[in-house]
Parts: structure tokens; C-alpha cells; sequence
């Protein structure tokens, strides 16, 4: 799973990958900021903690999320053009996008527009990600047009971006446009930018953190709500320098500031929720693992995950729910209770479930 961060400069962007990737990436003004930022994160599970202390493994393997932090741009292209698109194409490739909109109130660091106004930022970021996906689009059609030959393909494709052309030209995002599942299919190697799930992180500073307050909340709040962009809260700086406190400091800070999770765990889930992803469990002495998968495999493709042969060879898929290992304590429990299943490969994987995959190649 891979996530971008994005945004206008001085927002807090790589403070917030720092935190989450616990790298050392330079932090400074945006005009010295080129390229991006890579580096992965561990998904905090306390599930595994349970898993790994019950079975203590030679391995635990937590789910991953890989982070993008691309340099902060300025919005305001000219009609079509983008002035973000040569930093915007480090995240085509990435599952979602993270708008990382600045709250905090800092002196030193001046916001680039003077105007602390995360909604209107927001707004303007979304410009710039159509922006991109109309060059693209551009750029793609002028190609066509410039071959000795058009072919009945090309002259499909062609149309079918000029029908994704005109949804854009009208402001509204490539989620939003009416195309067939064969269509999108087709577009898939173009990864629109606008037809990424997106969430928008706010940056406050540890006053606003406390007071649960900050410039035009409700206003930004009510315009993730009409563009379904999930809403999150968290003071980056803050949580960073707590980061660095052992486990005892850390975990007194956490609830002095009423901190039920941390920035990771908060992201993770939501990106979790936004992208229809779950994780199931594999355990042993050898390695206790998370699979991120998403919602509706069945038992035959989540074991595909795990390798090729499994699923080839798929025969049975053991099922015991992580809620009942919990609360018995062991495997042995479990079976006594009755509650260890056997299942075919239509079987829904579900959130939590710890699968043994029976196989034979």
C-alpha cells in the first residue's frame, strides 16, 4: 500500500512523514524542496502484539504502508496548466492521497498565501490535481493526433478522453464521471489523480490539538463532507517530540493530552476504511504476520497473497477469529470451544481472522 503526501509548502508535510516513516528527512523551505521523500511505516496492531507474545516468533511482521512526501508547490496554474504537475506525477502511482492542509499557528514559518484558511487550501490543492489530469489528458490526445495512423483503438481512446475531458473541464473529479467499469478499466494505466480515494489531515499546533480548535473548522468540515474526504486531526510536531520519549513518557503525555492513538494508527485506519482494506493473520513459531487484503477476497485469492502455489494448490483454509483466541488464551481452547472451522475457497476472508491455508502442488 502506498500513500502520497501532498499539499502547498510549509504545511508540516514532512514533519508528518517523519513521524509516521520515523526518518530524518530535511525539513525546510519550499524552494529548496525538490523531489520526494520514500520511506515505509509499520501499522501499530495491537492484535499482533497479542499474536507475537502467545506464539513468540523468530519474525513479526507488521502490515506496511510506503509514504510518498513530495515538495510542497504553489496552486495557481494558468487555465490548464499545472503548476504542481511535475511534482504531482511522483504520486500517480500511489493506492491514496493525504492533503496535508496547515492549521498551526507559527511566526517563523510564514503560510505561503498569509492566510490561514485550510478549507480554501484544500479547495486549491483539488485544482491543481484536475489541473494535472487535464495536461494528462492533453498531452495523451496531441500524441494520437501527431501519429502517421489512427487507428479504431486510438480513435476510441480518443474519444473516451475527450468524454473524461469534459467531466474535469466542468470541475468535477474523474470518481465523479459516469464511465462504465470496462472504461475505467481501460483509463487504468493513466492513474488520474482525481480518481484516488483522498483523506485531508489537518495540522494544528498543540494550543488548537487541546482546545480541539482552529481557523474555518467548520467550514472544512462541511467541505470534506460534500467531496467525501475523510476529516483527520492531529498536531504532527507535537506527536513527534513524543515519539522520541520511552514507552513510560511517552504513554503519560498521550493522556495528559487525551491521545487515544497515534498519527500512524489514526492514518492507517482511516486509509484502511477510505480503501476497503482488512487484515488477516498468518502464526507459528517461525513468523506472525499481517496480510492487508481487500474487502470480499475469498479464501483461494487471500492465499494468493501469500504465494502463487498456495492458491493453485489451495485444498482447506483452517479459520480460528482473533476475538475468540483472545479471550480463551490458546489454540487449544479454541478447539475445545468448538470455535476452530474448516473452510472451502469461497469463504469470505474476514477482519482479524488468523488462517492456516491447507495446500498441495
Amino acid at each position: 500500500m502506498k500513500i502520497g503526501l501532498i499539499g502547498l509548502p510549509l504545511t508540516g508535510k514532512t514533519t508528518l512523514f517523519n513521524l509516521l516513516t520515523k526518518s530524518k528527512a530535511a525539513m525546510g523551505s519550499f524552494s529548496a524542496g525538490t523531489g520526494a521523500n520514500i520511506g515505509t511505516a509499520q501499522v501499530p496492531d495491537k492484535r499482533i502484539d497479542f499474536l507475537s507474545e502467545m506464539y513468540n516468533p523468530k519474525k513479526t511482521t507488521y502490515a506496511q504502508i510506503e509514504f510518498v512526501d513530495i515538495a510542497g508547490f504553489l496552486a495557481g496554474g494558468e487555465g490548464h496548466k499545472s503548476g504542481a504537475g511535475k511534482f504531482l506525477n511522483d504520486v500517480r502511482g500511489c493506492d491514496a492521497l493525504v492533503h496535508v492542509l496547515r492549521a498551526f499557528e507559527n511566526d517563523d514559518v510564514v503560510h505561503v498565501t498569509a492566510d490561514l484558511n485550510p478549507a480554501k487550501d484544500l479547495d486549491a490543492v483539488d485544482m491543481e490535481l484536475l489541473f494535472a489530469d487535464l495536461e494528462l489528458i492533453e498531452k495523451r490526445i496531441e500524441r494520437i493526433k501527431a501519429g502517421k495512423k489512427i487507428t479504431k483503438e486510438n480513435a476510441a481512446e480518443m474519444n473516451l478522453l475527450e468524454k473524461c475531458y469534459g467531466v474535469l473541464e466542468n470541475g468535477s473529479s474523474m470518481l465523479e464521471a459516469d464511465l462504465t467499469e470496462e472504461e475505467r478499466f481501460s483509463l487504468k494505466n493513466f492513474a488520474f489523480l482525481t480518481e484516488k480515494p483522498r483523506l485531508a489531515a489537518v495540522n494544528m499546533d498543540e494550543q488548537q490539538f487541546r482546545e480541539k480548535s482552529y481557523p474555518y473548522k467548520e467550514k472544512l468540515t462541511a467541505l470534506c463532507r460534500e467531496k467525501n474526504i475523510a476529516l483527520l486531526e492531529l498536531c504532527a510536531q507535537m506527536e513527534l517530540e513524543i515519539s522520541e520519549l520511552d514507552d513510560e513518557d511517552r504513554m503519560a503525555f498521550m493522556e495528559d493530552l487525551g491521545l487515544v492513538e497515534t498519527g500512524i494508527e489514526l492514518l492507517a485506519r482511516n486509509v484502511y476504511a477510505h480503501l476497503g482494506l482488512l487484515s488477516f493473520f498468518t502464526v507459528g513459531e517461525d513468523e506472525v504476520k499481517a496480510w492487508t487484503i481487500a474487502k470480499g477476497l475469498n479464501a483461494k485469492e487471500a492465499a494468493g497473497k501469500i504465494h502463487s502455489d498456495i492458491e493453485r494448490g489451495f485444498i482447506r483454509a483452517e479459520v480460528v477469529k482473533y476475538q475468540d483466541i483472545a479471550e480463551l488464551g490458546s489454540m487449544a481452547k479454541v478447539k475445545e470451544k468448538g470455535l476452530f472451522r474448516l473452510e472451502g475457497k469461497e469463504y469470505t476472508v474476514q477482519d482479524g481472522d488468523i488462517v492456516h491455508f491447507r495446500f498441495n502442488v
